[in-house]
């Protein structure tokens, strides 16, 4: 007997076919009524024989509503590609190894740890396998250079930073690698070994970032990180982000402690607990040196230290203050004096604050900034100088060597053997950060999406060639933080947005870029309690599908413009809390910050209904999803009840054939919680269902997309991973293949093909998605 499902409904062929017969015999001596109904019969047997499967073949869409589940093994020949484009992203960590002049390690945000043993001309992902996601620090045991620790969880604590967990370690130069704990630890700002004991290390940790944490301060481990104690520790809000040992004398220790926080809508850098320490007997006691005379006066912030090579007994520290600036020992931390107060050195203080001493001048030392400064007599004056990128965060100069360095930045690791004169390139290294995916429908398609910390680009899924190189992509509108829309009737007219609200219309047929603001006034600088309107740093911009001269933009009100954005009308009441508590400048007490990246009360998602004109559904990052029905003249909440209050929804995705049926995804990540919120409604908002029975309790979501060719499959993104659901989100598996562990941002499926935007990997793609329609 064999059973054929179609919509949840089975057909048992044998108990058909056995009341057929039963029916034919009752009837058969009614001659003229026996030979109808056997005629009768035959067509109804062929119709229980091929209709189901003709049904089934027709309504393949609807057959993953019900329970399933496949064994990875059907389909685990499917593989993502990586399209690029290879333009660097952000790195808050490099090293070399002495003695090995071309061997260089720099670890990525978001994108795991990479080598080149060519002197920075191509590079390698060392620890796919094993770990990926934001590295902290990498430090090379300079005594066994096979041996390498790793920190995870940035430093360069940015709007769209990243949290990891944990230590790792490799004893074969990256073959194999090793978890050593500290996974609460969650953003590792150094890592540093003993000279001559590679199982002697030190970790700074700051900690949680959301919230107040036990697990912040100095770690040490003299058992090459099989145990870890925990050497300082100052508060459960001030993590350790700075460590060096002295050189000559790993005895002696300096350290830096510092207050921070964020939360969805706000940073603070500084505040009890940002401090300066010194240890003399390996981290057993400490001293306290911002107590010192000559040193700033509390509240302070972020602190870097470092100790001269040549002359251990010189000491520079680089601290945010009101008064602060470089500040230098010359007898080991004893005294203090203030050398040096450039605002240049210390703007943005909470994203840089690293200092570097020359391993052979003793009067030559570097401040990594916007540009990284460089001082010839000790600090006293500094010259601006940059590498290819900019936005420099880590600096490593060989021990025998001080011509020879690498640098990390916004744009990843270069290379330098001049002493920075000339640096090696970094449009080598996949490892960009992207926001969202926007699409247009030129031959071969082309991908668009904003690369935090560099431009927006479009760039083509396939080439003729055996590569995408530099020649198929290309910049486009908008700039690190846009949505884009490109116009329906021409792809070379495309829209970008960029923070606080800036927009503009680029022509790439005649490279003219016109500004359209909704609102003309920009007061940068200023918190987002000022703003006529509150737009976010990655605030939506889209085309109408059914009206396709309407192009919208949406700040905390939905706005809309027929004349490719001369002018603007706004067609909603405000969409979100607006709660006064949260719309407030940002930086903390001592620098504020305010470049848009903390603007809160946002519409941050949005999605227009392919099914019917004017129905339009948006997600707040404070928590609220309204609809409305008739574009733009009433808006319903309809947030789902169940849902944190102050969620931040992220995507917002239509049901393939039901109107009524949406898919949300959101995070609350940034109040600390990781858990993964996805829901789903079929009656437009009235009812919804939480869908996230099989994702990882601690892999928050970015993103859920239903496959419009096969009802019930859907792909959701997550800050640690992918995964697939065949039925409806009743349950998920892991989808990771051979994609990396990566935060994924984004997803869109266009012509069978499912496109993933990455923080740290670039852009992916599955070239054919119809294996997994043909699941049955």
């Amino acid at each position: 007997m064999t059973n054929y499902t179609n919509n949840s409904k089975s057909f048992n062929y044998l108990a058909s076919l056995q009341l057929l017969k039963k029916f034919i015999l009752k009837y058969n001596k009614h001659t003229m009524t026996g030979k109808l109904l056997k005629q009768l019969c035959f067509f109804l047997l062929l119709g229980l024989i091929f209709l189901p499967d003709a049904f089934s073949q027709k309504n393949k869409k609807k057959q993953a509503t019900a329970a399933l589940s496949y064994d990875e093994k059907l389909y685990n020949k499917i593989s993502y590609r990586n399209i690029g484009p290879f333009r660097g992203g952000r790195s808050g960590t490099v090293t070399g190894v002495q003695g090995e002049p071309d061997l260089y390690y720099f670890g990525s945000v978001g994108g795991g740890v990479w080598r080149t043993t060519d002197g920075g001309n191509t590079y390698e992902n060392i620890s796919d396998g094993y770990f990926g996601g934001s590295v902290g620090s990498v430090a090379v045991a300079s005594s066994d250079p096979n041996v390498i620790y790793v920190g995870l969880g940035e430093k360069t604590i940015r709007g769209n930073v990243s949290s990891n967990f944990g230590v790792w370690k490799t004893t074969d130069a990256g073959e194999t690698w090793e978890l050593l704990g500290l996974e609460n630890t969650m953003h590792i700002g150094r890592v540093r070994v003993h000279p001559k004991n590679p199982d002697i290390v030190y970790v700074a940790a700051m900690g949680n970032l959301w919230k107040p944490s036990e697990e912040r301060g100095v770690y040490k481990s003299n058992d090459g990180g099989e145990t870890w104690e925990k050497v300082l520790f100052v508060n459960e809000d001030a993590g350790a982000v700075d460590l060096i040992l002295e050189p000559g004398n790993p005895r002696v220790i300096y350290a830096s402690t510092w207050n921070v926080r964020r939360t969805p809508y706000s940073f603070s850098s500084g505040g009890p607990g940002s401090d300066l320490w010194k240890s003399t007997d390996a981290g057993k006691t400490w001293k306290k040196l911002t107590e010192l005379p000559n040193m700033p006066a509390a509240p302070r912030g972020i602190i870097g230290v470092t100790v001269s090579p040549v002359n251990p007994k010189r000491v520079w520290a680089i601290i945010e203050a009101k008064d602060g600036g470089v500040f230098r020992s010359d007898d080991a931390g004893k005294t203090w004096e203030k050398i040096n107060s450039d605002r240049a050195l210390r703007s943005r203080a909470w994203y840089y604050t690293r200092i570097y001493a020359d391993t052979q001048n003793e009067d030559k030392v570097y401040v990594m900034n916007v540009s990284y400064a460089v001082s010839k007599d000790g600090g006293k004056t500094f010259t601006l100088h940059r590498a290819p990128h900019g936005d420099h965060h880590d600096l490593w100069i060989d021990p025998d060597n001080n011509q020879r360095m690498v640098i990390g930045d916004d744009g990843g690791a270069q290379v330098s053997n001049d002493a920075g004169e000339n640096w090696t390139t970094y449009y080598n290294q996949p490892t960009a950060q992207f926001y969202r995916i926007a699409t247009d429908n030129h031959f071969p398609y082309r991908i668009y999406g904003a690369q935090q910390d560099n431009s927006s680009i479009r760039i083509s899924h396939r080439s003729t060639d055996n590569s995408i190189s530099e020649d198929d992509w290309e910049v486009t509108a908008g700039g690190e933080s846009a949505w884009h829309a490109i116009d329906p009737n021409n792809d070379n007219i495309v829209y970008g947005g960029n923070y606080k609200g800036y927009l503009y219309r680029y022509d790439h047929d005649t490279d003219q870029r016109r500004y359209i603001n909704v609102w003309p006034l920009n007061p940068a600088g200023s918190g987002v309690e000022v703003m006529k309107y509150r737009f976010n740093w990655n605030f939506p911009i889209a085309f109408s599908q059914h009206e396709p001269e309407k192009l919208y933009a949406f700040s905390n009100h939905v706005h809309v413009t027929t004349n490719e954005g001369q002018t603007w009308e706004t067609v909603s009441p405000d969409l979100t809390r607006n709660d006064p508590s949260t719309l407030k400048s940002s930086g903390g007490p001592i620098t504020q910050d305010n470049t848009g990246v903390e603007f809160y009360g946002n519409i941050f998602t949005i999605m227009e209904s392919p099914h019917e004109a004017g129905v339009w559904w948006t997600g707040s990052d404070d928590g609220l999803i309204h609809l409305t029905q008739d574009g733009g003249e009433n808006w319903k909440n309809v947030t789902p009840p169940t849902a944190p209050k102050w969620l931040m929804w992220n995507s917002i995705d239509p049901h393939p054939s039901n109107p009524a049926g949406a898919y949300l995804a959101g995070t609350l990540y940034k109040g600390g919680d990781f858990e993964p919120y996805l829901y789903k409604t079929t009656d437009f908002g009235q009812t919804w269902t939480k869908i996230t029975n099989g994702i990882d309790s601690k892999d928050f979501t970015r993103v859920v997309r239903a496959d419009p060719d096969r009802e019930g499959l859907l792909y959701a993104g997550t800050e640690y991973g992918m995964y697939i659901s065949f039925d409806d989100g009743a349950s998920w598996k892991p989808f990771q293949l051979n994609l990396p562990e990566v935060p994924i941002t984004d997803l869109q499926v266009k012509d069978q093909q499912l496109i993933v935007a990455t923080q740290g990997r670039s852009f992916w793609l599955i070239d054919d998605l119809t294996p997994l329609h043909q699941l049955n």
